[in-house]
């Protein structure tokens, strides 16, 4: 069974761009077969990883409408389509589950992705999950077992509440979370002594662990202006070293 990374956060803290440097470290430290799954619809960890999606689970579950063979059983042909919607990489394969089929209606498209990571994750190391803004989304996927959860947020007062927030939702949903995270996205350095302290009240408060402070990095904002992927990001990079030495200190949990 692959180990379970679920990230969560709001919209803007940069757990987009978490997840798809988590999966590179994975894949650079030799931790592999990874499956990296892109869970919100609004679907972009592809961007990020230089990957190009020909379908995603969304369009697969409209299609067992109407173009199932009568040859094939139901269940063997949406095996199939799942197999074939995985994009596949040097140590890491990408699965999108892309929009729902109708305006507001998520629960189905979770539904589906639920059924088939629950067949995928056995063939992996390790599988990271970048979900929507949110914690229960996590809840649809019945993703109940979750080794580490890292809950994003960026250096505000308002963002670290709301992670706080996010975090606190793990016992209504009943999600059986092994270790839960705090990462700090776009710190200033130093870190102020009133952040810092807030930080970790809240983390206190909710059971999270503080796993890092991330700084800027005007390399990655070039990155992202200019559309290219993750993987070119020097090595030498700091964010990237201190987001590495962070990912260790999350797994020697």
């Amino acid at each position: 069974m692959a180990v379970r990374i679920a990230l969560a956060g709001k919209g803007g803290t940069g757990k987009t761009t978490t997840a798809a440097f988590l999966v590179r470290f994975l894949v650079e430290t030799g931790r592999g077969p990874v499956l990296a799954v892109d869970a919100d619809p609004n679907a972009n960890l592809n961007e990020l990883l230089g990957l190009t999606v020909e379908i995603t689970l969304g369009e697969i579950k409209d299609e067992l409408r109407t173009r199932v063979p009568e040859s094939m059983a139901r269940g063997d042909y949406m095996e199939m389509r799942v197999h074939e919607a995985l994009v596949e990489a040097q140590g890491y394969d990408l699965l999108v589950m892309g929009q729902p089929e109708g305006p507001g209606c998520y629960c189905a498209a979770h539904s589906f992705l639920s059924q088939a990571l629950q067949k995928l994750e056995k063939s992996y190391a390790y599988m990271v999950v970048d979900n929507e803004a949110g914690m229960e989304h996590l809840s649809r996927l019945n993703m109940t077992e979750i080794d580490h959860l890292l809950v994003v947020s960026d250096a505000s007062s308002r963002g670290v509440l709301t992670a706080a927030r996010i975090a606190a939702l793990v016992k209504p949903l009943r999600l059986n979370v092994g270790h839960k995270w705090l990462l700090v996205n776009r710190a200033p350095e130093p870190v102020p002594e009133a952040l810092d302290k807030y930080v970790r009240e809240m983390c206190s408060r909710e059971g999270l662990k503080l796993l890092a402070y991330l700084p800027e990095s005007p390399e990655l904002f070039e990155l992202e202006i200019h559309q290219k992927p993750i993987w070119d990001l020097s090595p030498d990079n700091t964010f990237l070293k201190k987001a590495y030495n962070a990912f260790e200190k999350l797994l020697a949990a």
